[in-house]
């Protein structure tokens, strides 16, 4: 089989976002609690972080941290994280049925999002509370002192606001399952309201407000023409959540959902432009992904869960090979997607459905979906570029015409460095690639690496971490295009020297 790729040096899509490589860390099962924070591990530093963990999360190089959730965050009282850890409450988690015991809360988590090098995006409650203790949370993080709020932080041991600038109005408030679900107009008009004063405390902050849980929700659209119609002056990004599995073990189908996510991302798109135009505004409103990833194989275990424990092992998912070719997909669909997707959140980084394990007071490891991550995290920086793709087809019920190619380049400038990533999503047929890069002189290809030759159910586990990527020699350099052979069910990297 043969496919092309062709750009153009010109032809951006958008400079990309860094933040577009976020992940999540929220409180539920072992995210917090036994996953970044065990004060009785060999690894924990002085304030019981595993030093494991942040080396893993380094290498990750996540520009973002969503915090604190998530449906947890639905039913927070921020007030229970702060303060000496001796004094603070224990109290029910009712978003997931725990016990939370307060032991990380901003001031921790601050300190440990700065020494990992990420941002926080924080999260405020609009489920069980609303606009006073949202200014109020943001006075306590932002301000610089001389009030109740900001000195109280200091009394807390931060002297220098923390100065988080991303900020999400709640989370989810579609979903019947939230904590303080609400109506479109309802939480239209709180979210509104939230927003306008939040601004008034700080106006360098950026805004989220909540779109629909999933492109599935009865009310999709709708609740986005709504919620927008209230907020569309007053916030910076709409949010966007999907999650994809494989419970019908149908792989032709399951490597062809990252169509179903660009296909969501182009229509909430035509939702905003469409508001846009009814207010005549000429502000654009960009998206927020900040949650996405695979999420399926736990579910038994976790309906099976007691109820009322502190930190269970809750969404731990088990990633084989076949998820981490639809993550590199779906990675390649938020590039294409760069110039309105400016934040998304893998959900998420630790233990919950997460791409680091731990084991209490054990190892860490890397699970099959760490590698594509890693690896356009750390190499797809600067600018995407429009693909023009020739690839054979197959269908699905779903989609007519699905590319065994799936394929995006991106150009850094500052490194002179053209960074290939793409999928074949043939079975049992390999890909006769051919690359050709207009506008560019290409030098040298500076590293080739491959996610290839695995049976589609190999996980790696605390044991034994047999799928990896792996250097390969194949790509032969032209004056103008690059060759290679993308094996069959693979993910592939090329790095490329340009002058």
């Amino acid at each position: 089989m043969k496919a092309k790729l062709r750009i153009q040096r010109h032809d951006e899509i958008s400079e990309i976002d860094e933040r577009l490589y976020g992940s999540f860390v929220e409180h539920l099962g072992r995210a917090v609690y036994d996953g970044i924070y065990e004060p009785t591990h060999p690894e924990a530093d002085e304030k019981g972080f595993r030093n494991d963990v942040k080396e893993l999360v380094r290498e990750l190089n996540v520009p973002l941290v969503r915090y604190p959730g998530g449906n947890f965050v639905s039913g927070y009282k921020w007030e229970d994280g702060v303060g000496p850890i001796g004094n603070r409450p224990r109290k029910l988690d009712l978003a997931w049925r725990t016990i939370e015991t307060n032991e990380v809360g901003i001031h921790e988590f601050a300190r440990w999002a700065e020494e990992v090098g990420t941002e926080v995006n924080m999260a405020v409650n609009l489920g069980t509370r609303g606009i006073q203790e949202a200014m109020e949370l943001l006075e306590y993080c932002n301000f610089p002192g001389g009030t109740y709020w900001s000195e109280l932080r200091k009394q807390h041991g931060t002297e220098k606001p923390f100065s988080f600038k991303t900020w999400c109005l709640g989370n989810e408030m579609d979903g019947p399952w939230q904590i303080g679900h609400k109506t479109a107009e309802e939480y239209g008009r709180l979210a509104a309201e939230t927003a306008k004063a939040m601004k008034l405390v700080d106006d360098s902050i950026e805004l989220v407000v909540c779109g629909s849980s999933g492109s599935k929700m009865p009310t999709f659209r709708e609740w986005e023409e709504t919620v927008l119609i209230h907020t569309y002056d007053y916030v910076d990004y709409l949010s966007l959540h999907c999650y994809y599995g494989n419970p019908d073990n149908d792989l032709e189908k399951y490597l062809a959902q990252s169509l179903d996510m660009d296909q969501f991302i182009k229509t909430v798109v035509g939702i905003c432009d469409k508001v846009k135009d009814e207010k005549g505004s000429q502000k654009q409103m960009n998206l927020s992904f900040d949650e996405w990833n695979v999420w399926y194989h736990s579910n038994d275990q976790d309906n099976a869960m007691e109820p009322w424990q502190i930190a269970p092992p809750l969404l731990e998912d088990m990633y084989n090979f076949e998820d981490a070719l639809l993550v590199g997909c779906l990675l390649i669909t938020l590039l294409k997607n760069a110039d309105r997707v400016k934040i998304a959140c893998l959900a998420q980084l630790v233990n919950v459905i997460a791409p680091i394990m731990t084991e209490k007071n054990g190892t860490t490891w890397k699970q099959t979906i760490f590698y594509p991550f890693m690896q356009v995290s750390n190499y797809g920086r600067g600018k995407v570029l429009a693909a023009d793709i020739e690839s054979e087809t197959y269908s699905t019920e779903q989609f007519e015409k699905v590319p065994y190619l799936e394929s995006i380049a991106t150009f850094n400038e500052k490194e002179n460095e053209l960074v290939l990533f793409a999928v074949n999503r043939s079975q049992d047929e390999a890909i006769a690639f051919r690359f050709e890069p207009e506008g560019f002189v290409l030098e040298a290809i500076i590293e080739e690496t491959a996610l290839e030759g695995f049976d589609v159910k190999s996980v790696n586990s605390a044991k034994e971490q047999p799928v990896n990527v792996v250097n390969i020699d194949r790509a032969v350099l032209e004056k103008d295009s690059v060759t290679t052979t993308l094996s069959p069910l693979s993910w592939n990297v090329i790095r490329i020297k340009v002058k």
